[in-house]
């Protein structure tokens, strides 16, 4: 497919966990430069604190059964944009290619003429475990992790029995559906007595962090609120050795950076 350069650009663009001290050089300058940015619902405030004060902003996060239609009003909006010639900077939550659609952005304009930057992002699947205190990795406890999307297609669960195999497990998104989730990863073969850690909004000075089992969780324990990310295995039992006086209590805010 030929490419019109009198055209705009779309920039896919990772915006990190939270913390506007996470993105990436790259991510900053277009961010300042942009002339409108598409944004999603996990983007905190202080990253669209960043963008080029003349910028159009415009909001395109998803809510429970709104997905595929907001989806349309996006890939609309990118081609509009582009199409009339402006810098376009489509602004993801982590990275733009881990569980957010923007490989189908990305096909669909490029199937359209439309030059396309992918910009990656700092991944709420590492950066949040290791901000709270827990390695994904360290020799004698996990020798690997895997990333699962904890959203359900048409309400099914996926097969998660190729994640008994794991030593950790990272699980974006799915709160609600957490307890499920634990059931059915017991139910597969994980340990109902695993360290389970829950981190909302991880990075950012709302951050709080909520440990228990996979069990609990099972059993429909644990108070989390929306967006978290959660890990599974033991290495969450490190945290409680590498920040000591944070993991003794369930609830403990993330102190902000300093200027």
């Amino acid at each position: 497919m030929m490419r019109d350069r009198s055209r705009g650009k779309v920039y896919l663009v990772g915006a990190g966990p939270g913390d506007p001290e996470l993105l990436t050089l790259r991510a900053l300058r277009l961010l300042k430069r942009a002339e409108v940015v598409l944004y999603d619902r996990l983007v905190s405030p202080a990253v669209l604190e960043q963008v080029n004060p003349r910028a159009q902003l415009v909001y395109v996060g998803k809510e429970l059964g709104e997905q595929d239609r907001v989806q349309e009003f996006i890939l609309h909006q990118l081609l509009h944009h582009a199409r009339s010639g402006k810098k376009v900077v489509r602004l993801k939550g982590g990275d733009p290619l881990v569980y957010g659609r923007g490989g189908e952005e990305w096909l669909f304009l490029t199937e359209k003429g439309i030059e396309v930057e992918v910009v990656p992002g700092v991944s709420s699947a590492l950066a949040v475990p290791a901000l709270a205190g827990i390695p994904l990795t360290m020799r004698g406890v996990s020798g690997g992790f895997a990333v699962l999307s904890g959203h359900t297609q048409g309400g099914r669960l996926p097969d998660l029995t190729p994640y008994t195999r794991v030593d950790t497990l990272v699980v974006l998104m799915g709160i609600k559906e957490r307890s499920r989730i634990a059931q059915e990863l017991v139910r597969v073969g994980r340990r109902p007595e695993e360290p389970v850690a829950f981190i909302e909004r991880g990075s950012t000075p709302q951050e709080r962090v909520v440990v228990s089992t996979l069990g609990e969780v099972a059993a429909g324990g644990s108070e989390v609120q929306p967006p978290a990310v959660w890990v599974i295995g033991e290495v969450v039992r490190i945290r409680a050795r590498l920040k000591p006086l944070e993991a003794s209590t369930a609830l403990e805010p993330r102190p902000a950076l300093s200027p």
